[in-house]
């Protein structure tokens, strides 16, 4: 059911570069020769159709070289994840064998074996990690090996949301591409994927024909198009040789490492993915029993009157069953306050995901005037002045001296230490208990898409609530407001296509943390439900996922309705402490 991590201390040094020659491999995405631009409703199939692109991200595998001489080089375990909102697409293939090649060869998608390898032993920054790649269907099996996601429309039409899937281990497509490698040095090649191509031939791609979504079901034509279609995308467009540039990676140093410390075990569930703890401040127990009792402290405020621990209250799911959280002057904050359960897994915090480290995030609300209302330096000097805090900053760093960085360092720590991962679904799903009938139904509504074209009239909760963590850690236009007052992510990046988007909470505890949604908005599990089933309002960014849906929405029986807030319940964990000791 669970595994301990030891603290990275162990992982800090770093690695000796391979020998050989390394080859960077540039995926270019463009269509018909145009580069792609995120969100921009402007590319035409040639069935007269208008997409845009709101996610394109997919996994290569199987690198190999053919020598000049005949014969394949194989580069076992390079696998590469590339992605358009990140703009990843560069990766770099090492300890190739110096020489000639005269072509190269990749597949789309992971081999069958890694496709059903056990997530949770992948390291936190792998490509195939879940958490970071968010490309894996967990209990559905295996990753999807190309994501493709965005708006469509014919003529002056509404746009409507598309969402394909393209996965499952007889679709592994081979790409085999002839080019000329000299890598007596390291080289770079350009490679272009062509989403004009991926659409139009040999086999043309309708959407309104063919479908708004896929999952790639067997004997499903759409899916079987994308196969056809997938190995004419990729074309080469250059190589170069460049000069070596791999360098050993710098060890990350500690920071305020005590001389002496006790390595904290992480907790999580065996099943859970690796999560990236930060290297520089490694998890050990004196920083954590600090970081706890300073989230109690209400010497954070202003006034000395709320702590963390206010809004964030453990028996709630460490949430605030208030629709908004009050400050020390009587103002309500802006949103409801979020869970903090298994935090170790996100790397942007807030509903906009402002802060992109909890030792940022920890420190907004104290200077926020809604809400702490308090300086930095304040709070340092009300630490200093009591006798109890020195002797365990003392401990926790090495050195008596209070400073508002070692507090954020001591918050983090403390944070990421808040695991759940032991509730009635995880008991059932090791073999320890079972579902409830209802309980199963609602599972495998959660689970199972809305796709009528084959058969699937699921809920399609699993799209931004996927296994084991039930979140994929992005942001998201749900559907709430046609014109949502608060604009959300948008308030972060300025682009517009981020409006109304927020960060996807887990649902583990979700019994708890009611009320629901950034705004609090609805409160009960029923309400949330109705809104997905039907209560969905179309706007131009609302996400794909649920615009591909009839405009009338899912309309889930009332029977349905109920069996998923049954399954949502079992997602309570059943070692959640009341309270907080001191």
């Amino acid at each position: 059911m669970r595994r301990h991590l030891l603290s990275v201390l162990a992982l800090l040094g770093g690695c000796l570069p391979l020998q050989g020659s390394d080859l960077e491999f540039v995926l270019l995405p463009n269509f018909a020769g145009a580069p792609v631009v995120a969100d921009s409703l402007r590319y035409e199939n040639s069935a007269k159709e208008t997409l845009s692109f709101t996610r394109l991200s997919l996994l290569l595998s199987g690198f190999a070289l053919e020598k000049e001489a005949g014969g394949w080089v194989e580069l076992p375990g390079q696998n590469a994840w590339l992605d358009l909102e990140k703009q990843r697409w560069d990766f770099r293939l090492t300890g190739i064998s110096r020489g000639s090649y005269r072509a190269i060869r990749f597949f789309v998608g992971p081999d069958e074996k890694t496709n059903h390898a056990d997530i949770s032993k992948i390291p936190a920054d792998d490509p195939l990690n879940p958490v970071l790649n968010n490309l894996h269907w967990n209990w559905q099996g295996g990753y999807i090996f190309l994501a493709l996601e965005g708006f469509f429309r014919r003529g002056n039409d509404q746009p409507t949301g598309y969402s394909y899937h393209f996965a499952r281990d007889p679709r592994r497509t081979c790409i085999n591409l002839p080019v000329s490698l000299d890598l007596h040095h390291d080289g770079a090649l350009q490679v272009d994927f062509d989403l004009a191509s991926l659409f139009n031939s040999p086999r043309q791609i309708s959407i309104p024909r063919d479908g708004v979504s896929t999952h790639s079901r067997e004997k499903d034509p759409l899916a079987d198009k994308l196969g056809s279609n997938l190995p004419g995308s990729f074309r080469i467009r250059r190589f170069a040789t460049t000069a070596a540039t791999t360098e050993k990676p710098k060890p990350v140093k500690p920071l305020y490492l005590p001389e002496n410390y006790t390595p904290y075990h992480f907790e999580m569930a065996a099943t859970y993915p690796i999560p990236d703890l930060p290297r520089d401040n490694p998890l050990i127990e004196e920083r954590v029993a600090l970081g706890q009792k300073l989230f109690q402290d209400s010497a954070f405020s202003k006034d000395n009157s709320i702590s963390c621990l206010s809004c964030h209250d453990p028996a709630h799911g460490f949430s605030d069953p208030r629709r908004f959280s009050i400050g020390i002057h009587g103002d309500p904050s802006a949103r409801n306050s979020m869970t903090l359960h298994n935090l170790a897994w996100k790397n942007h915090f807030f509903w906009d995901g402002r802060a992109t480290s909890l030792r940022q995030q920890v420190l907004m609300p104290v200077q926020e005037h809604d809400e702490m209302d308090e300086s930095l330096d304040r709070v340092a000097k009300k630490l200093s002045s009591d006798s109890a805090y020195p002797p365990l900053f003392e401990k926790a760093f090495g050195t008596p001296k209070i400073t508002a960085e070692k507090i954020a360092l001591s918050l983090e720590q403390f944070l990421l230490t808040l695991t759940s991962y032991r509730s009635k679904f995880d008991l059932a799903m090791a073999g320890l208990t079972q579902l409830s009938p209802e309980e199963q139904r609602g599972f495998e509504l959660f689970m199972t898409e809305y796709e009528p074209r084959m058969g699937q009239r699921g809920a399609d909760c699993f799209h931004c609530h996927g296994a084991p963590l039930f979140t994929d850690h992005q942001f998201h236009n749900n559907g709430l407001d046609v014109s949502p007052k608060d604009s959300g992510r948008y308030k972060v990046t300025g682009k517009d296509s981020d409006i109304g988007k927020f960060a996807t909470p887990t649902l583990r505890n979700i019994a708890l943390t009611a009320p629901y949604m950034h705004d609090g908005r609805f409160k009960t599990l029923e309400e949330v439900i109705d809104h997905y089933s039907s209560g969905v309002q179309r706007s131009a960014t609302v996400d794909p996922n649920l615009a591909k849906h009839p405009a009338e929405g899912i309309r889930l029986a009332p029977a349905d309705k109920k069996a998923l807030v049954a399954f949502l319940k079992t997602l309570t964990d059943t070692n959640l402490p009341a309270s907080l000791s001191h």
